[in-house]
């Protein structure tokens, strides 16, 4: 199966027929789960109501989580469920401790939970993005027969997709690359959607940037990097930019979310560079409503490479030198960036490759070659899937219908 394989007129007009669809989605414990999760969510109701028909959503995720909180922002209905979860390491011998086996306990109270779940509210499709809970919820939709789309955010499969790959009726892929890592029996069930990014993010203007983070030393007539290690920042990231910052604010305005515990220590550090450099460079602990703004500004991107970060960039077609975080579970990172960089979409520094000549190195070729930025930004728009969202809420509604 295919991209192309949704057929989203045949969709909509079903979706019509029907007047009413009942959908649950669960997912959640970190934003990588949850944030695919609403903006799938934001998509199917669009649809559901381009097609004249109503959607009811129930958000099923642990307690006193983000996902509760992003559900309740977004107007979904929620209910919790404790799901049990297995503490991994690699010393097998770690993992026999109380917390493992209470969570043993409560993985089959989970299962009847969420069994009682789907059969009160009786849902038309089961939507699963990833996380502990989504492993009951999963179960118990197969075992009362409902249709179950399941999706992967990142190019690896995760605990909880490897256990409901074999019981899903649709297998929702961020990357191509997935699909031979999924069981052979399971891969005709595939479909790439995409990794939905938040909608706002491929909205920013600009110009809007400067004005909005209040930053009069920044420079329009030269190129902008945004040096981001994720909303809790990363020191490695930090460290290495402080090394060649001097010679980079030649070239280029630099805007830094460094997060709140190198935050001091950042602003130090820019406070201890030439007078004429230092208003080019601008730090913040973290971003919030600017984000959007500063993508669009961005002319490079530096960065870890974590799933929902990737799929941002490639969306957008930002140029990025990618750091990944070399203890991410299974290598993760590591993977991911190495595949847009074999693909020409990224500048990949990765183990020994990631030091401050390497780091200088990327990014001084994507701000003064602009035929190598072009190029790489073209090659990162071709790996993105803007409508990620939407496919993912038409693989849901399809399955939903029939």
């Amino acid at each position: 199966m295919s991209d192309s394989a949704l057929d989203r007129a045949a969709i909509l007009r079903r979706v019509g027929a029907h007047r009413a669809v009942r959908v649950i989605v669960a997912g959640g414990g970190t934003g990588g789960h949850t944030y695919p999760a609403v903006a799938a969510v934001r998509a199917l109701r669009d649809l559901v109501a381009e097609a004249g028909a109503t959607a009811t959503v129930l958000w099923v995720g642990t307690p006193d989580s983000l996902e509760q909180r992003v559900a309740a922002e977004h107007e979904i209905e929620f209910t919790g469920i404790k799901a049990g979860k297995l503490r991994r390491d690699r010393n097998p011998l770690r993992m026999l401790n109380a917390a493992n086996a209470k969570d043993a306990v409560r993985v089959p109270l989970s299962v009847l939970a969420a069994q009682s779940v789907v059969r009160r509210f009786r849902p038309d499709a089961v939507l699963c993005t990833g996380g502990y809970v989504c492993a009951p919820i999963g179960m118990a939709a197969a075992l009362r027969r409902r249709p179950l789309v399941i999706h992967e955010q990142t190019t690896g499969i995760g605990k909880a997709n490897q256990l409901l790959a074999r019981a899903a009726d649709r297998i929702a892929l961020s990357s191509a690359a997935s699909v031979a890592l999924l069981p052979a029996k399971a891969r005709a069930r595939a479909l790439v959607t995409g990794n939905p990014i938040r909608p706002e993010l491929a909205t920013g203007d600009a110009e809007a940037a400067a004005p909005a983070l209040e930053w009069t030393g920044y420079s329009p007539e030269l190129p902008t990097v945004y040096v981001t290690g994720g909303a809790q920042g990363a020191v490695q990231i930090n460290d290495l930019i402080a090394e060649i910052l001097p010679e980079l604010l030649t070239v280029a305005n630099v805007i830094h979310q460094c997060g709140r515990r190198s935050y001091d220590q950042v602003r130090e550090r820019a406070a201890a560079l030439p007078a004429e450099l230092r208003d080019r460079y601008l730090v913040r602990d973290f971003l919030g409503a600017e984000l959007p703004d500063v993508l669009a500004l961005a002319d490079v991107v530096v960065s870890r490479s974590g799933a929902g970060t990737l799929a941002e960039l490639t969306t957008l077609g930002k140029p990025a030198v990618l750091i990944p975080y070399p203890h991410s579970v299974g290598g993760e990172q590591i993977r991911n960036a190495r595949i847009l960089a074999e693909q020409g979409a990224a500048r990949a520094l990765i183990g020994d490759e990631a030091t401050a000549p390497g780091l200088r190195t990327a990014l001084f070729e994507l701000l003064t070659e602009t035929d190598s930025r072009t190029a790489v930004s073209a090659a990162a728009r071709a790996m993105g899937h803007p409508d990620a969202a939407e496919q993912l809420a038409l693989a849901v509604l399809d399955l939903a219908t029939r």
